[in-house]
């Protein structure tokens, strides 16, 4: 792999137009993924996109005068120390992300063409690495002014309800559902493992084994059930992760008092109050998220979720004690 002090001012101009383009169709790229549902920043990308493409343009008639028609085959990956663009950058990324993406790609460019021009023996290429460097800038400068013109405050404000909503379809939801399942479901074994052995050791180990099982469960069910294609909630494995994860969490919240040694005086009421507690909490912070994010009423969310956790308790407290 060669140095860029290697390079020759033919190699480097060859190199300067691969550039552009990748960068462009990076920028292309972004503004498909984001224009179904952020317009206003699709469009600072097809613009930033359009200004690559007329650089590339720029510098391939420069590269065509003074060394014809054929480019060597020269990538980043081909020269040691250049910047390279990432493939994990092109998904998954909310638009406040891709702006910052941008404004580093072209910062690096400067960057290391400034680095390079001082590194270099060679004056020509000293020169061109100088004015390329100055392009950069330039593209820097110009992606802030397209910014200012497409992102307008009504555009950002729609942008930000835009962006709440796919949180909510991509990771609330999916998280919320598995809360509501771990926290729930997971009740009526562990209760009813607690009244009838009153055992501790024991009921912890019914109480991690729903919780895992409901957690995997949850996981493969929310994965498989959408694969976000039509209805834009993202990734179906990290929807599955996420609910999968939040599924196990519900569970283990009131599993883990039945720790409490069984040795110690009164361990079995100091665990089941406790497990007690742990379940007040985890109800309450589902009719929190509920409020927050579903815009359902405090106390209609607390009363439903409430009402359901009590009975499937109870149902557990039945079994168990049977």
């Amino acid at each position: 792999m060669k140095a860029l002090g290697d390079l020759t001012p033919r190699e480097v101009l060859a190199l300067a137009i691969a550039s552009e383009e990748e960068d462009s169709r990076i920028y292309q790229s972004f503004a498909e993924q984001l224009r179904p549902d952020f317009p206003a920043s699709a469009g600072l990308f097809e613009a930033m996109a359009r200004e690559e493409r007329s650089h590339r343009d720029a510098l391939t008639a420069a590269y065509r005068e003074r060394f014809g028609q054929h480019l060597p085959p020269l990538r980043r990956e081909d020269v040691r120390g250049f910047a390279k663009r990432r493939p994990f950058w092109w998904d998954g990324l909310d638009p406040a992300r891709m702006r910052q993406e941008a404004a580093a790609m072209e910062a690096q460019a400067a960057a290391f063409y400034e680095r390079a021009a001082d590194l270099s023996r060679d004056l020509d290429v000293r020169g061109l690495f100088t004015r390329l460097s100055e392009v950069e800038h330039g593209h820097e400068r110009r992606a802030e002014a397209l910014e200012a013109e497409h992102l307008t405050e009504t555009a950002a404000a729609n942008e930000a309800a835009a962006q709440h909503r796919l949180f909510v379809l991509r990771y609330v939801q999916p998280g919320l559902a598995g809360l509501i399942d771990g926290s729930v479901s997971t009740l009526a074994p562990l209760f009813a493992a607690a009244f009838a052995t009153h055992n501790n050791g024991q009921t912890f180990l019914v109480g991690l084994a729903a919780s895992i099982g409901a957690g995997i469960s949850m996981g493969f069910t929310e994965a498989l059930s959408d694969d976000g294609s039509i209805t834009g909630r993202g990734s179906p494995w990290i929807r599955g992760l996420v609910c999968g994860l939040m599924t196990a969490l519900g569970g283990l919240g009131h599993t883990l008092p039945y720790l409490v040694p069984d040795s110690w005086t009164n361990a079995f009421a100091i665990a089941t109050t406790l497990a007690a507690i742990v379940v007040a909490v985890e109800l309450l912070a589902i009719s929190t998220i509920r409020t927050r994010y579903m815009e359902t009423p405090f106390w209609r969310a607390t009363l439903q979720v409430v009402l359901g956790g009590v009975l499937v308790l109870l149902a557990g407290v039945v079994i168990g004690s049977a």
